[in-house]
């Protein structure tokens, strides 16, 4: 049985993402607020926003503030090449929940090295957020997910026609954005994910 992640676009108000959310989150085990342009003081009104329409604080992640996580006592956070370093989260944070996004499997055992918890992988699949990039694709998705322990969350042009692709290809787990927040039925399209991913589709 995986595990369905749901990370915020990037280019939707604190308010159109609360409300996808408020009807979604049941199908998610972690909603990611990824919002890279945000101060801390934004980041932190999407956490309120999220808690205010009842997602529970153990399905928050935070990517790359580590701050707001702490002080709003989130399950965890979504760490980048940019970000403060695994291992001095893990030390100053013992109860946080640490991710990690690599780009290939050296990076993939440096995280796992460093005790995060799990890693994000990613593009799998061509996707807008990319544009110009190459996807990444199955193979390599496989080479990470037999490089680590640590459970591997494929991101990138994943939707519920292709997921199961991504299981098959030993992911621990898929993390979607505009499948679900772009969706003319995002909870059509979160309920069929989840029904996937959860081995029941």
């Amino acid at each position: 049985m995986g595990v369905l992640h749901f990370v915020s676009t990037g280019r939707q108000t604190v308010d159109e993402f609360a409300a996808i959310c408020a009807h979604t989150h049941p199908y998610a085990d972690l909603i990611h607020i990824r919002e890279k342009g945000k101060t801390a003081r934004e980041v932190a009104a999407f956490v309120a926003a999220l808690l205010r329409v009842g997602v529970p604080l153990q399905k928050i992640i935070v990517n790359d503030r580590v701050d707001v996580a702490a002080v709003y006592g989130v399950k965890g956070v979504q760490l980048a090449y940019h970000s403060l370093p695994v291992r001095a989260v893990r030390r100053s944070f013992p109860d946080l929940t640490v991710g990690c996004s690599v780009h290939g499997s050296e990076e993939a055992k440096q995280a796992e090295q460093d005790g995060a918890h799990f890693c994000l992988y990613g593009h799998i699949f061509p996707t807008d957020s990319k544009p110009g990039l190459p996807p990444r694709g199955l193979d390599s998705l496989a080479e990470i997910v037999g490089a680590v322990s640590i459970p591997v969350i494929a991101i990138g042009g994943i939707h519920a026609g292709n997921a199961r692709r991504v299981l098959e290809a030993g992911a621990a787990g898929v993390a979607v954005l505009s499948a679900v927040f772009f969706a003319a039925d995002p909870v059509a399209e979160a309920k069929r994910l989840a029904d996937i991913v959860k081995g029941r589709g």
